[in-house]
């Protein structure tokens, strides 16, 4: 069972390595910092979306810029699209399940919000719908992907394909990328850091 354990870690920290030693993603981290920092300044909102396990690292990652990373300061306008289950419900059930969220980014999405999507798979079919609607609306678009980075890869301006197949190992992934993310902005946006 320990073999089995230590195995499971390696396995983490090799996806993790692989990303450390990739400068495109590194670079792109940067860029999308910037954006995302630039976005709040002009008023915009961060808006996030997955589904199950997503889901929950959509809700931490909102959680991080409207609460707080590591510093007392102001909150940002981020929210996880999934958290109004009244509204997630009546529009699956009245509607689809496959445009839950595009219908609520053609509500509340402006031109120049961002919009996260996480998504192992790349193809989930509400995410992609969002997609769709976030560029209908002049929306920026993150992609948090596996390997592939499915159909999102070319719906996203910013795509973080992890170099994976493994879910979990994604899912791991997703949340360090997403924390270097809010760490980057809450330091540009409040001249907090290094």
């Amino acid at each position: 069972m320990s073999e089995k354990i230590k195995a499971i870690i390696a396995s983490s920290i090799q996806t993790k390595q692989q990303l450390l030693e990739n400068n495109e993603i590194i670079d792109r981290l940067e860029l999308c910092a910037n954006m995302v920092t630039g976005a709040f300044k002009a008023g915009k909102k961060v808006l996030f979306c997955g589904n199950g396990g997503s889901a929950a690292d959509a809700q931490h990652l909102a959680a991080e810029f409207s609460g707080r990373f590591y510093t007392d300061r102001d909150a940002l306008p981020a929210e996880a699209l999934h958290c109004n289950t009244s509204y997630l419900t009546a529009v699956a059930n009245d509607y689809s399940y496959d445009v839950v969220y595009a219908r609520m980014i053609n509500g509340i999405g402006n031109a120049g919000d961002v919009l996260i999507g996480l998504s192992t798979s790349g193809n989930s079919k509400n995410i992609v719908e969002a997609f769709k609607t976030a560029k209908l609306k002049g929306m920026i678009t993150v992609a948090l992907t596996g390997e592939s980075g499915g159909m999102m890869k070319n719906m996203s301006d910013y795509l973080f394909n992890v170099p994976s197949n493994d879910t979990p190992r994604i899912q791991e992934s997703h949340i360090m990328l997403g924390h270097i993310i809010c760490q980057l902005v809450e330091e540009k946006y409040f001249g907090h850091g290094a």
